[in-house]
């Protein structure tokens, strides 16, 4: 079976955020002063295919903690669907 899985990689609330604090400040500059906090992240989208969504969901939580999420910076979550 075929599934797409759709991850998103934060940084820490914790841990400063100098291009979110780039963009916070650019909204001032556009007049959008309603904006605040901006956090800049990643979204990763990929295709598995596995037997079972069970294995699915593995595979990609071990992809995100091998490769793709830097876990002292930054946390993750992910949906999983079929294709």
């Amino acid at each position: 079976m075929k599934f797409i899985a759709e991850i998103n990689v934060m940084p820490h609330k914790e841990i400063l955020d100098p291009q979110g604090k780039a963009v916070t400040k650019s909204m001032v500059n556009l007049g959008l002063n309603e904006i605040q906090n901006v956090r800049i992240g990643k979204h990763i989208t990929l295709e598995i295919e596995s037997p079972d969504q069970e294995s699915a969901r593995a595979k990609v939580d071990e992809a995100c903690r091998k490769l793709l999420a830097n876990l002292i910076m930054e946390s993750y979550d992910f949906t999983l669907r079929q294709a």
